[in-house]
């Protein structure tokens, strides 16, 4: 009986976990004070601007898990697309673009 208690109960503990959210999900401050809402999407995620010129935009694609995340960034001011990556720290996402894999900016986002 106890030993039956004991599996349900990890089998529930561990599907909790499965369903728990990665870490990059939500909405988030840019640099330029826009908010950006970061959802899963096709197997991935996807970034979209909420508020701002660009509002409703979808600027980016990441895939990854466990706070590491890489995919394509697009800078909404010029239309043009990077090879991009995010990483998350606590409340903070460092999101970087790279051309070639040479030349690199980078900012980071505030979780709010």
């Amino acid at each position: 009986m106890i030993r039956t208690l004991i599996l349900a109960g990890a089998l529930a503990l561990s599907a909790s976990f499965a369903y728990a959210e990665e870490p990059i999900v939500g909405n988030w401050k840019t640099v330029a004070g826009d908010t950006a809402v970061i959802a899963p999407c096709g197997g991935g995620y996807c970034i979209t601007l909420k508020t701002g010129k660009f509002a409703g935009r979808k600027i980016g694609t990441l895939a990854g898990s466990g706070g590491t995340y890489s995919g394509e960034i697009t800078d909404p001011s010029n239309d043009k697309t990077y090879s991009g990556s995010g990483t998350v720290s606590g409340n903070s996402l460092k999101m970087s673009g790279c051309v070639l894999k040479v030349f690199c900016k980078s900012q980071t986002w505030t979780r709010l």
